[in-house]
């Protein structure tokens, strides 16, 4: 399993490429990594249908237990069946729907690929964790599906849409699916399963929010509004998203949980009762719909709810006749949606009312949907019959549910015969539509579906052989899936549900005022846009309120904050304790007093330069606290920081006035050191809470051991952040690299990764050429220059580059590594700024500060990787052992690489910022200056 999912990311990874050399019909190749999924399906075919599992389990994260969990039983073996064989069909289909220069075409096939990969994981997945990971790659993944046509709002607008309402409830599952594992004590739901589930209101809320997720990815009512919405998607995205895959993740999800959750209090009332209105309120939209597309959409939601009620109900007889009624249709829904891309590829219309005697000119074409829409009509001797007849077996002992579902069904045999007389009928008076020649690739794929959905209904037995290990996680099953049970209640009231449905589509003329007027006073798209905007105007309304531009406001609000609600519980508890000792040596009194005063003058210092110079005097104090408490690593970084800090202070200030203003007035100020104490006594009375809180020995006293003998490292401090607690450093750099993007986004007006500034002044001829101490330093007003800056400069800057790396390669074994490198390579670079301004800055780094990020974040990733191949665990270092002449026997670390990743990310922000709030700062300045010298130029020659 694990490598089919490798194979779709490795197709979606090559479709762009392939496109650019096929065109379209690069969607053959691509087909194949779904149609695998098939055949893997094929193979394990005999071990599901005697109700085994194929199991699949990989090392990924240690520390809260999460492992690449994959486990496939009777459910998830249908569903791998569906997503692959579906979108094989639908990637041959899409060969020949789109012609060469399509738009986004690339990206199309890319993301289609990827979508099936991700809901192929999501079936999978036996971890709950893993499932949601896979659940919100499908949400992302659909939402570039359906705003495919970027250039139309519309299709902005549903994929926004649809990306809203799935993303809010998988938010909502995702808190339930952490209730539910913390009330199961884990998150693999085949040992969930396994083991008895208590009750009580926290299962009971658990389960209401992941009911919220499953229900708002298939858009069962109130969340079914953004489906006929997304049909603003290629014919290709909803024939798969919306008929096979993704609608039918909610479904799946309802399934997967029902044969334990079932039980619970609100899982059989939500189910029920959301699926029976949205059968009903699905059937009676989709008969109002002139546009084929829309008719289907809005019966899609009918059939989501039928099969919500039917696989939520939690029987043996339910379950059957809901796999059943899941399979046949995706079979005839996806054949039904490329039916209408065809005719609206061929006839260049999808509105019923333009399209007149199809029938006659495409005759197989008509047949195809013909069987398509009797199957899900429910007529015989199709798939869909078996199924809607053993549906209505299920429930036969529910009269109100059972009567319901046969008033649903009526309306799904009439829209259905609205679908084959609108899209193939003759109609008086109107000329045939012409249509252009069908492609067979185009014609093959719904053919292929509807075939196998005719040919399912006489081997339902053998179909119902195959879902019966599901159901019978239910209880025993009594009854099978059979063409011909003789006459039953289920037979007379499907013959009732198909005479009422075509006496109601007979009736379609009379009834045509009552399907007008019989709708909701707001509709859900309606009602989505009152909500969202209801949601934008509290937002201006907070925003306007709260948000004033004052940073010592905000700063405030959170102190409060503090000193409010942790202080108050801290004083009412009181959990300090009661001895406190001082200090260990007078030497750290005498550091404690100078950051004191060194902050007591910050405090009242009037210039800026001033104030910074002391705040950085209580940064270098706090090192000096931790080389007094015996934590050189702590102590080098705390240097490196402060000084790289005060670079940037450095270079904000120019931009800032000399001095403070004489704001705050004196009653502001006395309040704004009310604050800061209060603040510092908290925090204080905190500090000493957590540190006599603790009732059991620390896990850090293993790492000095761990760090020996799995890290292969001496220094604890640095084999921690690279190997013990590697994935807290992955996250760390990820948010580095996203810091440097935001710095960039609000100092450039330009793409950072343009060309690089080039020294304006023209080369000199060969036998003038000077020897210079820094290249870009004649670009610098001599006022600004200094050249003993610059001769220095000119004589660490490489020393300091191999200190750097000095420190990076030592780290492993002594103080330093790739953080502490990284701040010692960005004060080299610094210094050449500072000295050289920004030309030098391009002569010292010729490269982006992107590609440098990207390069860092993507080495530190692809080491973890290596661990997960070669150590069976993601970040988990190898030893390899070398031995080379001269130097004789010698070791290599693979966390190496990931050190060398964050050596990479910490220089790429500090180039990004000397080059947003330093380069781009000063031609800012430069600008400005010319703009304000032309205008005096301008009105002294007015003057004049």
């Amino acid at each position: 399993m694990l490598v089919l999912l490798i194979l779709h990311l490795v197709a979606a990874l090559l479709a762009p490429l392939l496109v650019r050399w096929w065109g379209p019909r690069a969607c053959y190749p691509l087909a194949l990594a779904p149609a695998a999924a098939v055949g893997w399906a094929v193979v394990h075919a005999p071990a599901v249908r005697d109700g085994g599992a194929v199991v699949e389990t990989y090392p990924w994260i240690a520390q809260p237990r999460l492992d690449l969990a994959l486990r496939v039983t009777t459910l998830s073996w249908l569903m791998v069946l569906l997503v692959g064989g579906i979108g094989a069909l639908v990637l041959v289909y899409s060969a020949r729907y789109f012609h060469h220069g399509s738009v986004g075409l690339a990206r199309f096939a890319a993301v289609l690929v990827a979508f099936a990969g991700a809901m192929l994981g999501l079936v999978v997945a036996d971890d709950l964790l893993l499932l949601y990971v896979f659940w919100e790659l499908t949400t992302v993944f659909s939402y570039l599906l359906i705003g495919h046509s970027t250039e139309r709002r519309s299709s902005r607008w549903a994929a926004a849409q649809a990306l809203t309402v799935t993303t809010l409830g998988g938010l909502a599952m995702l808190v339930g699916f952490l209730l539910l594992g913390r009330h199961a004590g884990g998150y693999r739901w085949s040992a969930i399963a396994a083991a008895p589930l208590p009750g009580g209101g926290y299962l009971a809320l658990a389960v209401l929010l992941i009911l919220t997720g499953a229900l708002a990815k298939s858009a069962v009512v109130p969340f079914s509004a953004w489906l006929p919405v997304a049909m603003a998607a290629p014919t290709p995205v909803s024939a798969y998203l919306h008929a096979a895959a993704m609608v039918k993740a909610g479904v799946y999800l309802v399934g997967l949980l029902a044969p334990v959750l079932a039980i619970a209090g609100p899982w059989r009332p939500v189910t029920v009762v959301a699926g029976l209105v949205t059968l009903v309120v699905g059937g009676w939209a989709a008969l109002r719909q002139t546009d084929l597309k829309l008719l289907l959409a809005y019966g899609t939601v009918s059939q989501l709810g039928l099969l919500t009620v039917v696989i939520g109900a939690g029987t043996p007889k339910a379950a059957l006749a809901g796999t059943a009624m899941l399979l046949a249709h995706a079979l005839f829904k996806a054949a039904l949606f490329l039916v209408v891309g065809l005719l609206d590829h061929t006839s260049g219309t999808r509105d019923l009312r333009e399209l007149s005697g199809v029938g006659r000119t495409a005759p197989l074409l008509a047949v195809v949907a013909g069987l398509a829409a009797a199957s899900m009509a429910g007529l015989p001797p199709l798939l869909g019959f078996v199924a809607k007849e053993a549906v209505l077996a299920a429930f036969a002992d529910r009269p109100l549910v059972l009567a319901v579902l046969v008033g649903g069904t009526a309306l799904t045999v009439a829209y259905s015969i609205r679908f084959l007389w609108g899209a193939f009928a003759t109609r008086p008076g109107e000329p045939a539509t012409e249509l252009a020649p069908a492609p067979a690739a185009m014609l093959a794929p719904p053919a292929l579906l509807a075939a196998v959905g005719l040919a399912a209904g006489p081997a339902a037995g053998w179909v119902g052989g195959l879902l019966q290990p599901y159901a019978e996680l239910f209880g025993p099953v009594e009854e099978h899936l059979a063409l011909w049970h003789g006459p039953t209640p289920a037979l007379g009231l499907s013959a009732v549900a198909i005479a009422g449905g075509v006496a109601l589509y007979l009736a379609r003329g009379p009834l045509a005022p009552a399907l007008a007027r019989l709708r909701f006073p707001v509709g859900g798209n309606q009602g989505y846009e009152w909500i969202t905007h209801r949601f934008d105007r509290v937002a201006i309304e907070v925003t306007g309120a709260t948000q004033r531009g004052s940073l010592p406001q905000y700063l405030g609000t959170v102190l409060l904050a503090l000193v409010l609600v942790p202080g108050t519980a801290m004083l009412a508890a009181r959990p300090w304790q009661a001895e406190i000792a001082i200090w260990d040596t007078p030497a750290q009194l005498v550091v404690c007093l100078v950051i004191a005063v060194a902050a007591l003058l910050a405090v009242r210092a009037r210039r800026r330069l001033t104030a910074m110079l002391l705040v950085g005097v209580t940064g270098y104090g706090t090192a000096m606290m931790f080389v007094l408490y015996g934590a050189p690593d702590l102590a080098l970084t705390q240097f490196l920081v402060e000084t790289a800090t005060i670079a940037v202070f450095v270079l904000v200030l120019r931009r800032l006035p000399d001095r403070f203003s004489a704001r705050p007035l004196r009653r502001s100020r006395w309040l704004r050191r009310g604050i800061a104490v209060a603040a510092g006594l908290v925090l204080a009375g905190l500090a000493l809470a957590a540190a006599g809180a603790r009732r059991t020995p620390s896990i850090s006293l293993a790492f000095p051991e761990l760090a020996v003998a799995q890290g292969y490292g001496r220094n604890v401090v640095n084999v921690t952040l690279v190997d013990i607690r590697a994935w807290d450093t992955m996250g760390e750099i990820a948010v580095l690299v996203v810091a440097a993007t935001g710095v960039a986004s609000l100092i450039f007006e330009r793409s950072r990764t343009g060309p690089r500034p080039r020294r304006p002044v023209p080369a000199a001829p060969r036998r003038d050429r000077r020897p210079v101490w820094l290249r870009g330093g004649s670009t610098l007003r001599e006022r600004r220059r200094s050249i003993v800056f610059e001769v220095v400069t000119r004589l660490i800057f490489h020393t300091v580059l191999l200190l750097s790396l000095f420190v990076l390669f030592s780290g492993h074994n002594a103080p330093g590594g790739g953080f502490a490198g990284g701040l010692v390579a960005s004060l080299a670079l610094t210094l050449r700024y500072l000295a050289g301004g920004r030309y030098e800055l391009a002569e010292a780094a010729p490269v982006g500060a992107g590609t440098v990020l990207g390069t860092g974040l993507a080495v530190s990733v692809g080491s973890g990787v290596a661990g997960l191949l070669f150590a069976g665990s993601v970040l988990q270092s190898v030893k390899v052992d070398l031995w080379l002449p001269l130097l004789g026997h010698l070791y290599l670390v693979t966390s190496l690489f990931f050190d060398i990743g964050v050596y990479l990310v910490v220089v790429g922000l500090v180039l990004d910022i000397l080059r947003s709030l330093g380069a781009e700062v000063d031609r800012h300045i430069e600008a400005s200056g010319r703009q304000d010298g032309g205008l005096a130029v301008e009105r002294e020659g007015e003057r004049t």
